[in-house]
């Protein structure tokens, strides 16, 4: 066979039976055989005159087996890694969970303006002056805003008649009587 003439065609279902033997998955054999034929493809000048081709390409196959692997674990460990460094999270569960979502809603229901204005004062911490530089409104309006955004919280709380309320909306008064 010359150098360029490779018959890597012919050795399709022997690659196949090798690589759903490495990957025990019917597809990613397929994929992992493509993958062989694309790096044959690229490397025939490494293939030695005389050699069988057979040979060489179940060790390419074998290799790109290997290096995947190798990938894949190397970025599970990145992964690993990472979450390591995260916080703790768990999910709320039941009534709480159902609580935040309904907290959430009406948070989200409130107009543009107030939101990002509540959201910087109550979750980010900033002043109001602060608030009003990054939101590029006197103080006044930042006021307003974050006065109105509690309201309309506090109504939506009270328009949940008869549910316990484990929330206070953050630097405002708790008005009712109990």
């Amino acid at each position: 066979m010359a150098g360029n003439d490779l018959d890597i065609v012919g050795q399709l279902e022997a690659l196949r039976r090798y690589a759903r033997v490495l990957t025990r998955d019917a597809e990613a054999a397929d994929d992992l055989v493509q993958a062989t034929f694309v790096r044959a493809q690229e490397r025939r000048a490494t293939f030695r005159d005389g050699a069988d081709v057979r040979v060489w390409l179940m060790a390419v196959l074998h290799n790109l087996f290997i290096d995947n692997r190798r990938s894949m674990q190397a970025a599970e460990a990145r992964e690993t890694a990472w979450a390591e460094t995260q916080p703790a999270f768990s999910a709320p569960s039941g009534e709480m969970a159902a609580r935040l979502a309904q907290l959430r809603a009406a948070f989200l229901a409130l107009s543009a303006d107030q939101r990002e204005a509540l959201h910087l004062i109550a979750v980010e911490g900033l002043t109001v002056a602060e608030t009003a530089e990054v939101l590029g409104v006197p103080p006044g309006t930042v006021m307003s805003r974050v006065g109105r955004a509690r309201a309309a919280l506090r109504a939506f709380e009270d328009g949940q008649a008869g549910a316990a309320n484990p929330f206070r909306i953050v630097g405002g008064r708790d008005e009712r009587q109990d």
